[in-house]
């Protein structure tokens, strides 16, 4: 018998099944031939690596490399990194559907030490090779950057590439170069890359991976190409549990990356950024994390947007704990430990027009606790930024003030509501330096 509790019940519980565009909802999905949303496998095709005792045994990217192109062959699954010490002379380039999974701190990839040599002869943009001056510590399988000055507008030529075939000082690289290097322009090579790299690929997790970057034997490659990881127009990364440290450049650094969430990692000790979401990068999820030790801790690149960051730990940063700026807007950072900043604890940096900064952000509940230079800051509103509120933060300096300031909202400044901040020990703790009505 059907009760009149019931027919009022069906129609609720119906509607709770709806898609927000009024289909219903997958309640019991089914693998189906080109349909991502699937059944919650139990298990998953696992490929090991490692020193022994692993279906692929080797220490190198090779091994590594072979281990995900094995797995991306059967449609996805597991690689899991063994305990042991990995040295990498070039990247391993990541899959979609790919889990990178680790042992933590006994899984430690470090990147050989770079070796540099000047081109010896031109090379056009349509070319698939080069001649090095200087072959030696150069092989077939390495990572190398080329570097030169366009001859026609004197710009930096960047080109990233896997040497594939040889002889002598002459290599064979595994895609045309697309950019003309030529003497004009100095061009060099280094075997410099990132550890991990991923390019136009979504759903992977990387987790308890430890990448040392090997700094006192490395060239600085900077964040728009390199990091411990790096990864170029994907989508919906999850990086969990990792340690990323001692890289000549960024620590992870992720451009035109959408949903991607980094949470209970440490970024130490880079001489770049600790985490950098880069341009255009859609709602990210930074949480938990430990940044220490880096030029600056989080640096939100150009056009971040929609993006969380809270309850990390952003410490001795070389110039500032937290950078934002040029049309980062509508973002969150709350509950973040930011302590011993040289410069500035928080940045709103100063862009080139009203349209150009970082407006409509909270910074909220953080801790801000000593910048070291005498100057220093604990929130600076520079440019013309505007709609931003700062509510409920602790700034504290316990040093002697000298001309250190809490708050210091610039001449440009566009509307900003400060709130229930709790400022101490600065020798001004808010200097509003916008022109009084």
């Amino acid at each position: 018998m059907i009760s009149r509790r019931s027919l009022i019940a069906l129609p609720l519980a119906a509607a709770a099944q709806e898609h927000p565009d009024g289909r219903p909802r997958v309640a019991t999905p089914r693998a189906t031939s080109g349909d991502p949303i699937e059944p919650d496998w139990k298990e998953r095709l696992t490929v090991t690596v490692g020193p022994a005792n692993a279906d692929i045994v080797g220490v190198t990217e090779r091994a590594v490399q072979a281990a995900v192109d094995s797995v991306a062959r059967w449609g996805g699954g597991t690689v899991r990194l063994l305990p042991g010490a990995y040295r990498f002379r070039n990247a391993v380039y990541l899959a979609s559907g790919i889990r990178m999974l680790g042992a933590g701190a006994e899984t430690v990839i470090t990147k050989e030490a770079s070796v540099k040599s000047a081109l010896a002869q031109d090379s056009d943009w349509y070319d698939q090779e080069i001649t090095l001056a200087n072959a030696a510590g150069f092989r077939v399988g390495d990572g190398v950057c080329l570097r030169a000055k366009n001859p026609h507008d004197n710009g930096n030529v960047v080109i990233k590439r896997t040497l594939v075939a040889r002889t002598g000082n002459r290599f064979k690289l595994d895609r045309g170069l697309r950019e003309n290097v030529w003497l004009m322009g100095t061009p060099t090579a280094s075997t410099l890359f990132p550890l991990f790299s991923g390019e136009n690929i979504q759903n992977i997790r990387i987790e308890g991976i430890t990448f040392d970057g090997n700094k006192a034997n490395n060239e600085e490659l900077d964040g728009n190409y390199a990091g411990c990881i790096f990864l170029q127009d994907c989508a919906r990364i999850h990086i969990s549990g990792v340690t990323a440290r001692n890289y000549r450049g960024d620590g992870i650094s992720w451009q035109i990356c959408h949903d991607l969430t980094v949470e209970n990692c440490a970024s130490v000790d880079n001489t770049g950024l600790g985490l950098h979401p880069g341009s255009g990068s859609q709602r990210p999820l930074i949480r938990n994390n430990r940044m220490a030790g880096n030029d600056q801790g989080l640096f939100f690149c150009w056009g971040v947007k929609w993006g969380l960051a809270e309850r990390n730990v952003i410490e001795n940063s070389r110039r500032y704990g937290i950078s934002i700026g040029h049309r980062d807007t509508d973002n969150i950072i709350r509950d973040n430990d930011i302590r011993g900043s040289a410069e500035v604890g928080i940045l709103f940096r100063k862009e080139r027009g009203p349209a150009f900064n970082a407006h409509r952000n909270r910074v909220e509940n953080n801790r801000i606790d000593g910048v070291t230079r005498d100057a220093g800051i604990g929130i600076d509103i520079q440019g013309q930024t505007g709609q931003v509120t700062i509510r409920g933060n602790t700034i504290t300096e316990r040093a002697a003030p000298a001309q250190r300031v809490g708050v210091r909202i610039g001449a440009e400044a566009g509307e900003i509501m400060l709130a229930a901040n709790n400022i101490s020990g600065f020798s001004t703790p808010v200097s509003d330096l916008r022109k009084k009505a």
